[in-house]
């Protein structure tokens, strides 16, 4: 491979880098929803992988029954992170046309994992 070559796919390589910075910079803003028990919690999670929100309807608030509650705050919470990561995971295969690319972004990076 001619030295050509290789600086053409290293500028190739920092232009997706930046990218990809990009879309994750952008998908810090967007967010998306989730709920649980019939829409009585709803979790707005963003595209860092943040609940921002949670929204708890007054008639799934019985302090006979806090397990219940628990149980669907971390439902709602759990959906809306999971399509937080999903939102991501979209964007980033729109830009590298699916390629799944170690080290190069993704809502993974984010949560470092």
């Amino acid at each position: 491979m001619s030295k050509k070559m290789l600086g053409d796919i290293m500028k190739q390589a920092q232009k997706l880098q930046a990218e990809m910075a990009k879309v994750q910079e952008e998908a810090k803003t967007k967010t998306v929803e989730a709920a649980a028990g019939g829409g009585m919690v709803t979790a707005v999670a963003n595209g860092a992988g943040e609940i921002v929100s949670i929204k708890i309807d007054r008639e799934v608030v019985n302090p006979d029954d806090v397990e219940m509650l628990e149980d669907l705050i971390v439902a709602a919470s759990n959906e809306a992170l999971r399509r937080a990561q999903e939102m991501v995971q979209s964007e980033m295969s729109r830009l590298t046309g699916g390629l799944k690319l170690p080290g190069m972004g993704g809502l993974g990076d984010l949560f470092g994992k």
